[in-house]
C-alpha cells in the first residue's frame, strides 16, 4: 500500500510532466502569447474602464481594445507603403518620358557634378556593347535563378510566419483581456506560494512591462523628433515622410533610426549635397542614434524598482540574448529576479525591529575600572545569595 509521502511525490512528478508538455505544446506559439499577456497587461487598465463604461460588457470592450491595436499598426503601414509605392511610380513615369523625350543622355542632366563623367563613361560603354550586355544579364540571370527563387520562397515563408504569429498574438490578446482576471485569481489559488504573493510578482510584471513599452514608444518619437530636425536644417527631401519612416525604424532593434538618417544621407549625397550629408550621418549617428541609449533607461525606470544602470544593462542584455524581444524579457528577468528577493526579505527574512517592539536585551558590558579597582557591572547575573539579601 502506497504512502502518502510517496503518492505525494508521484503526484509531484505528474505535475512537473504536464508543465514540460504544455510547454512543448505553447513552444511554437511563445512569442505571440508572450506579446498577448504583455499586451494585455499593459491594456487591463483601459480594458476595465471600457467595461465599466459599456455596461459590463467585457468581450465588446476587448474587441474594441483588439481592433484598435490592429488599425494602429495597419493603418501607418499601409500610408507609408502607398506612399512609397507613389512614388516609385512617379519616379518610373518621370525616367521613361524623359528617355522617351532626350534619349538615355537626358538622364546626365540630372546627375550630380562628381558623378557625371563616371556615368557618362557608363552609358557609352552600355552603348556600345549592349547587346552583349544583355546576354551576359541573361546568362546571369539564368545561373543565378534558383538563388533567387530561394531567397524569395525564404521571404515570403518569413512573412507568412510573421502574419501568423500576429493573427495568434491577437486571439490571445482577446481572451486574455476578456478573462485575465480570472485567470490571475486561478494562478492564486494554485499557486504554491503564500496568498498575496503571486499576484504581486504579476502585478510587477505588469509595471515592467508596461514601463518598457511606453518608454519604447515616447524613445521612438523623441528620435523622431530629433531626426526630423536634422531633415530641415540639411534639406532632405519630404522631411516628414522620413520621420516617419523613423519613428518605425526606431522601434525595430536590429535596425534602429540612425539608418533612416544614413540613408537620408546618401540621398543627399548622391543629389550633389556633400556637406549636408556628412552633416547629416553625423547627426544620425550621435544625436539620433545614442538618444535610444539614454532616453529609454531614464524613462524605463520610473515604473521599476531599480537603478538606471541596470535597466539599461537589461535591456541591453535581454536583447543580445533573446533578440528583440529581450526588450522585454531583460528587464522582466530583474525584475522577477529583485522582487523574489523582496518577497523573501519581507516574509521570510529576519523580523526588523518595530516601534513598540520589546528591546533587545544589552550585551554584558565588561568591567568598569574604578579608583580603588575593579567592580562588577549591574548587568552581571546575580547570584541567590545576593538576591535574597536585597
Amino acid at each position: 500500500m502506497a504512502t502518502t509521502q510517496g503518492s505525494r511525490r508521484v503526484f509531484i512528478g505528474l505535475i512537473l510532466l504536464s508543465i514540460v508538455l504544455v510547454l512543448l505544446v505553447i513552444s511554437p506559439f511563445f512569442e505571440a502569447f508572450f506579446l498577448a499577456a504583455v499586451l494585455a497587461g499593459a491594456f487591463f487598465g483601459m480594458q476595465t474602464w471600457l467595461t465599466k463604461r459599456l455596461w459590463g460588457r467585457s468581450g465588446l470592450a476587448a474587441g474594441i481594445i483588439s481592433l484598435g491595436i490592429v488599425l494602429a499598426l495597419l493603418v501607418p503601414l499601409a500610408a507609408l507603403t502607398a506612399f512609397i509605392v507613389s512614388q516609385v511610380i512617379e519616379g518610373v513615369n518621370f525616367i521613361s518620358t524623359l528617355i522617351q523625350q532626350r534619349g538615355l543622355e537626358g538622364l546626365l542632366a540630372y546627375v550630380p557634378g562628381p558623378f557625371k563623367d563616371s556615368a557618362a563613361r557608363m552609358l557609352e560603354r552600355f552603348q556600345s556593347g549592349s547587346a552583349g550586355m544583355w546576354q551576359t544579364l541573361q546568362e546571369q540571370l539564368s545561373a543565378r535563378g534558383a538563388v533567387a527563387a530561394q531567397t524569395v520562397g525564404g521571404v515570403v515563408a518569413a512573412t507568412g510566419s510573421m502574419i501568423f504569429q500576429a493573427v495568434m498574438m491577437l486571439i490571445a490578446l482577446y481572451f486574455l483581456l476578456v478573462d485575465g482576471k480570472r485567470l490571475v485569481e486561478w494562478l492564486e489559488s494554485v499557486s504554491p506560494l503564500k496568498r498575496g504573493q503571486t499576484t504581486e510578482l504579476l502585478t510587477e510584471f505588469r509595471r515592467v512591462t508596461r514601463s518598457v513599452l511606453v518608454s519604447t514608444l515616447a524613445t521612438a518619437g523623441v528620435q523622431a523628433v530629433a531626426a526630423l530636425v536634422g531633415y530641415l536644417i540639411t534639406g532632405v527631401p519630404v522631411p516628414i515622410f522620413f520621420a516617419a519612416v523613423t519613428f518605425f525604424f526606431a522601434l525595430i532593434p536590429a535596425v534602429g533610426a540612425a539608418a533612416v538618417c544614413v540613408a537620408a544621407a546618401l540621398v543627399l549625397l548622391a543629389t550633389g549635397h556633400p556637406v549636408a550629408a556628412i552633416v547629416l550621418a553625423a547627426w544620425g549617428i550621435i544625436v539620433v542614434g545614442l538618444s535610444d541609449n539614454v532616453i529609454k533607461p531614464l524613462l524605463a525606470k520610473r515604473g521599476m524598482h531599480m537603478h538606471g544602470v541596470i535597466v539599461f544593462f537589461a535591456l541591453l542584455g535581454g536583447l543580445s540574448v533573446f533578440g528583440p524581444i529581450g526588450l522585454l524579457l531583460g528587464p522582466l528577468s530583474v525584475a522577477f529576479f529583485l522582487a523574489v528577493v523582496r518577497i523573501y526579505e519581507r516574509d521570510y527574512g529576519r523580523p526588523s525591529a518595530r516601534p513598540g517592539d520589546p528591546a533587545t536585551p544589552p550585551q554584558a558590558l565588561p568591567p568598569v575600572e574604578r579608583g580603588e579597582g575593579w567592580e562588577p557591572s549591574r548587568t552581571t547575573v546575580e547570584g541567590p545569595e545576593e538576591r535574597h539579601s536585597h
